[in-house]
């Protein structure tokens, strides 16, 4: 079964996970982002494939659009916005020794979570 979860700014679905790496279809919604953030131990790679991804990356603001990606090495400060008016819908490739959700050091939090 595939793990689901249900966040402030919209969804993500693990679609594959191995000891090495995991695979992620996450959903931003509409005017949404995710907490500026940074792993110690991950890397990951982000493919946009619906809507266009206003992407922070160490105080850098980059436009990422469907078909095209970026990356995000170990870390590096890096948040992702929908700007637009649908869906964001992106596939993450996390890769790294130790891939745990509690990899992550928030920097900054819409919701809270700072």
């Amino acid at each position: 079964m595939r793990e689901f979860d249900q966040r402030p700014w919209g969804t993500y679905t693990v679609l594959e996970e191995a000891p090495t790496f995991k695979v992620k279809r996450i959903e931003v919604l509409p005017g949404k982002r995710l907490s500026y953030q940074k792993h110690a131990q991950r890397t990951e790679h982000w493919v946009v494939v619906a809507g266009a991804a206003k992407v922070t990356l160490d105080g850098r603001e980059i436009t990422v659009r469907t078909g095209e990606a970026i990356d995000i090495p170990v870390g590096a400060a890096h948040r992702v916005e929908n700007p637009g008016k649908e869906d964001l819908i992106f596939i993450e490739v996390q890769r790294g020794s130790y891939l745990g959700e509690d990899d992550i050091v928030r920097l900054e939090d819409d919701f809270g979570r700072a």
